[in-house]
């Protein structure tokens, strides 16, 4: 049992992988739920101020076992507590859910995930890791409370590196670096990214503070970088340079309400979301706060002379696909 737990939980942890950043500033958070042996839902949440991901998995348990498809917006938090809170008493009660962090225990944007499972009375609920700030704690004791059984710590450290992007933008700014390479480290040559992870890249820029990118990268590329691929607003930029003389048709000083800051200065001084693209000069110049990098390799080999001429020891924390390419996530070490 104790390693089937882990089977469980790894796959949650593997699903809240796929929305790493994308829910800022809220943490990446998976769901699986297990109902007589047989997994009727695998979710995660998805963006801030919509359904978590123990209540997107809910309404996916809902459905598998009922048969039946909800008629609402499933991210609509308050229309999806409603309606499981509307459900027939004991539906829930042979089902484990397993959830990468504490359920919540605090009502704000969205209701009380801990109220609800104490509601339902799911047969178990296992955790991988408590809730580490103080106010958004007690989810556990709330299920205790109603004598539901409760496991901690499944995977704990697992689950404490898919959380440590939240815990690092609680204090102070936490920095992505984003590369685009071959798989033998060729960064030029236009576009080396699928399509899938172009999207990936414009999820991100849509919820980062400021996207950061070297002066040189401006004047000679007269990027946009916008959010063409997912519909959504453009991020707002800094921009790393001594020499301020840019020209000013370039395309991303030409998007509405967007904040375009010019400066030789990268100390950022208040919890944020960083995400940095750039070259070596870039790379250099943000090696000592880089937190991890985020990296897209596509299977394709390259003579160009372009590469990053840089030491650094890193950390492979999780690996993905986006179309054809390998997505890596690293820690700086």
């Amino acid at each position: 049992m104790i390693r089937s737990n882990e089977i469980y939980m790894q796959q949650a942890i593997n699903k809240a992988w796929q929305y790493q950043l994308r829910t800022y500033p809220n943490p990446a958070v998976g769901c699986l739920i297990l109902c007589n042996g047989e997994i009727v839902a695998l979710e995660a949440h998805q963006k801030a101020g919509t359904s978590h991901a123990e209540i997107l998995a809910l309404l996916s348990a809902y459905e598998s076992i009922s048969n039946q498809k909800i008629d609402f917006d499933r991210f609509n938090s308050h229309l999806a507590h409603e309606f499981l809170y509307s459900l027939p008493k004991g539906f829930f009660s042979e089902c484990s859910i397993f959830v990468t962090l504490e359920p919540c225990s605090h009502i704000g944007k969205t209701p009380s995930c801990a109220s609800l499972l104490a509601h339902i009375k799911p047969k178990k609920v296992i955790v991988a890791l408590l809730d580490p700030i103080k106010g958004h704690d007690g989810g556990i004791n709330r299920l205790k409370q109603e004598d539901i059984f409760v496991e901690v710590g499944v995977l704990q450290d697992r689950a404490k590196e898919l959380l440590e992007p939240f815990l690092i933008w609680q204090k102070r700014a936490f920095v992505v670096f984003k590369i685009a390479q071959t798989s033998n480290g060729k960064i030029g040559g236009g576009y080396l990214s699928s399509q899938k992870s172009l999207t990936h890249v414009h999820q991100l820029r849509a919820v980062c503070d400021y996207m950061v990118i070297g002066g040189n990268t401006v004047r000679v590329d007269r990027p946009t970088l916008d959010c063409r691929f997912t519909k959504d607003i453009p991020p707002n930029i800094i921009i790393y340079s001594k020499n301020r003389d840019f020209d000013n048709s370039i395309a991303l000083f030409n998007v509405k309400n967007r904040d375009v800051i010019i400066t030789d200065n990268l100390d950022f001084d208040r919890p944020s979301f960083i995400l940095v693209e750039g070259g070596e000069g870039m790379m250099n110049a943000l090696k000592n706060k880089i937190d991890w990098f985020l990296q897209y390799q596509t299977p394709k080999l390259s003579v160009h002379n372009s590469s990053y001429n840089l030491d650094l020891d890193l950390q492979f924390l999780f690996v993905d696909k986006r179309g054809v390419d390998l997505l890596l996530w690293s820690r700086v070490l």
